[in-house]
């Protein structure tokens, strides 16, 4: 074989692998709504926008499913809420990454994709990505059996305005957020526990529920945007003695992400910390 055929040969195969890998991500990508969000069914076939790091224009929500190995697998697992100020998603550094990193731990993650009420142009309003976080966590449970996740160890994770769509449901979990209820909406959206990282001002309630779910809360001190709701949260949930963690560093500002790219070590590091509450809690206990 010349180095011509060999080189058009590993193109091909290439070519060949992506395609599979394109056919293997669009087959664990399940929307919320099987005909599209309910008073917006018209809109459910219109592209998203992706470039980068963001994604917008969603107007059919869904879930990304990243599952773990079998042999790792315990059975708990988390629905992701990417930030992005509600105007666009940072889906890879605050979905994707988050969610190899759980699945590496022997969690099952499941990236939401909701809709941007801030968005220019938008017809959402911050009740929409209520309704979509509502439903992801009732359509997770319905899917427990075929994906091997226990029911009573789903639970929700949010960077920024993703905290705020996490802890909607955290702290509001007994309302209801349908329009056309079906089997799916007679589940429970209460997450078995939560887990905030740098939350925006909406994640605020403005009364803690007694049997809010157990919470891990991190940003860094710098933060002007997001680490006043942590200290607000951890009063609450002190005041309501519903249990909770927090870690607050010194440096690293906003948008740290999962530390990958962070030049601080703490930050770097600081999935390990998340990674230590959820075993202590016996959330990583297979079943």
């Amino acid at each position: 074989m010349t180095w011509k055929i060999l080189q058009v040969a590993v193109v091909l195969m290439a070519l060949n692998m992506a395609n599979e890998l394109k056919a293997q991500d669009s087959s664990l990508q399940v929307h919320l709504w099987k005909n599209g969000a309910p008073g917006f069914e018209q809109k459910k076939d219109e592209p998203e926008q992706a470039k980068d790091w963001w994604v917008k224009n969603v107007h059919n929500p869904s879930l990304t499913i990243y599952l773990p190995e079998k042999d790792k697998a315990t059975g708990a697992a988390v629905v992701i809420c990417p930030g992005g100020g509600h105007r666009n998603l940072v889906f890879n550094a605050e979905g994707k990454e988050a969610a190899l990193y759980l699945n590496s731990i022997g969690v099952a993650a499941f990236v939401l994709k909701y809709r941007l009420f801030r968005e220019d142009n938008s017809p959402y309003t911050d009740q929409h990505p209520r309704q979509d976080i509502f439903r992801a966590m009732r359509l997770v449970r319905s899917m427990a059996n075929q994906y091997g996740v226990d029911t009573g160890r789903i639970g929700v994770m949010g960077f920024s305005a993703g905290g705020e769509v996490a802890g909607w449901v955290s702290y509001h979990y007994t309302d209801a957020y349908f329009t056309k209820p079906d089997a799916i909406d007679l589940l429970s959206a209460r997450p078995a526990f939560q887990i905030l990282i740098y939350p925006g001002p909406l994640a605020v309630p403005e009364k803690m529920p007694i049997a809010a779910p157990s919470t891990f809360l991190l940003a860094a001190n710098e933060d002007e945007c997001c680490s006043e709701p942590l200290l607000k949260l951890v009063q609450l949930h002190r005041q309501a003695k519903v249990p909770v963690e927090l870690h607050l560093y010194a440096q690293g500002n906003h948008a740290f992400n999962m530390g990958t790219r962070s030049t601080i070590v703490g930050l770097k590091n600081w999935s390990q910390r998340m990674a230590d509450w959820l075993l202590d809690n016996g959330w990583l206990k297979k079943k």
